[in-house]
């Protein structure tokens, strides 16, 4: 499914927080309807079939419960997207991403084989299950881990036993951890340790471009793997770093000159421990324990220089802005293949800067279809991060400073991201605001899903003429959003734990009830809007 990913380091995020945050994106030409659910441990399934793929599996009979975001119209799975449990574990499935024919040749994934013929007639072959997908994976991972590293650990031994049907990246945080999963084909797959320092940007790419196979064999500190990736790896000749020495050294060597450069001011000391470094990379590179995995198996297709690489570059370009992005000098274009999968932000980074990129339309570039500079062709080059069609946006924050039953708070959003707003909801809760949990098939502005998607319609439409009264209501809703969090942080911080549910539930609905009166208020403002400027208005008046 076509999504958006960052994810915020404790030590980059404005307070501490681990932060994790991820469109869903419905696929072109579908509007796929969502809704918030608390999925208690008694209504979680012991026995799960998929829909997608058929596949049937057992479950352990100890879930937690946990919050989600699941489809809101039945008949093709759950989807559940994104949420926490009650040990203040996140996660957030998936971000769809890509391969490569050698991959793919190496370990096939694992597709639904329907049946061919009818059962008792000559030739009948049965139906073959497929692996796990996007479908299943918060259903089937997050009630039973009690860290980000167990979601891994757990994600893993699924993937290993069961394969999967897609390329897919899962996000896994606590408070001290966020550690990003790819999926390599249909049972391989490797997990990195986010920086504390960094944010990470995923653009519907297979993302990481630096892999440790030693440490992921040994201590895993920074990152974990398929038992048997190395030797896979070997067998199918994928590892695609180049390792005769003269190249690393004449590599690294001019890495190290251009750091020691930068790096005017520093110590000895600081620079003997550069040199260990990078003989540690060079040592390394040689034994073939640290490769590139974007190169190995990922893609830089045609496709991907419209669709996806341009998403990692405005992100960064949001958060990095005096790296410069302009121009034939620039580092990177929004067509480069080596946009870092991982950078230290110039300032921390807070919630409204992830809303802004998962946002984001190009601005200030030639390529936002809003703007007026550049051309209409350029206009139309590139696939948006806020497009028409969003489904849901969920930001999981982790707060390290309140008490744990407090500290998980789901942000979220519905709808198109450039017309929405976003809305904190306590994650410890035995269920959601009806106007975040009512989404149904009907259309009707009671529904927060719904409301939005008026609005981004009737915004669109005349968007330079609505784009004030949408960012007054951001603005307002998040001022109202970061006050209620205050407020409540403080008024249930003594409250005995078996009260707190009850009392962050409270908080939630009174957020929800302000939510709803002013997301009426933005659609009121801009149905008027829009109705002035219809094609069949005319000047001449009645009165």
């Amino acid at each position: 499914m076509a999504c958006t990913t960052i994810l915020v380091g404790k030590l980059a995020s404005y307070d501490g927080s681990t932060i994790v945050a991820r469109n869903e994106d419905s696929p072109g030409g579908q509007f796929e309807p969502k809704r918030m659910a608390v999925i208690e441990p008694a209504d979680q399934p012991r026995t799960y079939t998929s829909v997608e793929s058929h596949l049937t599996i057992e479950l352990p009979d100890d879930p937690m419960r946990y919050s989600s975001v699941p489809d809101a119209l039945p008949g093709h799975g759950i989807w559940a997207a994104a949420g926490f449990n009650t040990a203040n574990v996140g996660m957030s499935a998936t971000e769809t991403i890509t391969s490569n024919e050698r991959v793919l040749g190496a370990d096939p994934l694992v597709v639904y084989q329907p049946a061919q013929g009818k059962e008792g007639e000559e030739g009948y072959v049965p139906a073959v299950p497929g692996g796990i997908g996007e479908e299943d994976m918060v259903t089937l991972v997050l009630p039973y881990i009690h860290s980000a590293r167990e979601g891994v650990e757990r994600l893993g031994a699924l993937l290993a036993q069961y394969g999967t049907y897609e390329m897919n990246g899962i996000a896994f945080s606590d408070a001290d951890e966020i550690w990003w999963l790819e999926t390599i084909g249909g049972h391989h797959w490797i997990a990195k340790r986010v920086p504390d320092d960094a944010y990470v940007t995923m653009p519907n790419q297979l993302g990481i471009d630096y892999f440790d196979l030693a440490d992921a064999e040994g201590e895993q500190a920074e990152h974990m793997a398929s038992e048997d990736l190395r030797e896979w790896m070997d067998a199918n000749h994928l590892n695609l770093t180049m390792l005769a020495p003269h190249v690393v050294d004449d590599t690294l060597d001019d890495i190290y000159d251009e750091l020691a450069g930068v790096l005017v001011d520093v110590d000895d000391d600081a620079l003997d421990e550069l040199d260990n470094l990078v003989d540690d990379v060079r040592e390394g590179l040689l034994a073939g324990d640290i490769f590139n995995p974007r190169e190995a198996f990922g893609s830089h297709s045609d496709s991907d220089h419209v669709y996806n690489t341009p998403r990692a570059w405005y992100m960064q370009r949001c958060l990095n802005p005096h790296d410069g992005w302009d121009g034939p000098e620039a580092a990177y274009g929004p067509e480069a293949d080596d946009i870092p999968w991982s950078r230290v932000p110039e300032r921390k980074v807070t919630i409204e800067d992830v809303k802004y990129v998962l946002s984001a339309h190009y601005q200030g570039t030639p390529f936002d279809p809003y703007g007026r500079r550049g051309t209409e062709a350029t206009r139309g080059a590139y696939r948006p991060i806020g497009i028409n069609r969003n489904g849901q946006l969920a930001v999981l924050q982790i707060r390290p400073y309140v008490a744990p039953e407090l500290a998980c708070v789901q942000w979220m959003a519905f709808g198109s991201n450039v017309f929405n707003a976003l809305v904190p909801l306590y994650a410890n809760v035995e269920h959601m605001p009806e106007y975040l949990e009512n989404t149904t098939a009907r259309v009707t502005s009671e529904s927060f899903y719904w409301a939005n998607r008026l609005i981004a319609a009737l915004a669109d439409a005349r968007f330079h003429e609505n784009s004030a009264h949408v960012e007054r209501y951001q603005e307002k809703i998040g001022g109202m959003a970061h006050r209620l969090l205050r407020e409540t942080d403080a008024a249930v911080a003594d409250l005995p734990a078996e009260e707190v549910p009850a009392a962050l539930a409270a908080a939630n609905d009174r957020m929800a009830a302000d939510l709803k009166r002013e997301t009426e208020d933005l659609l009121g403002k801009v149905l008027y809007t829009t109705s002035l400027a219809m094609k069949n208005a005319f000047a001449m008046s009645d009165n």
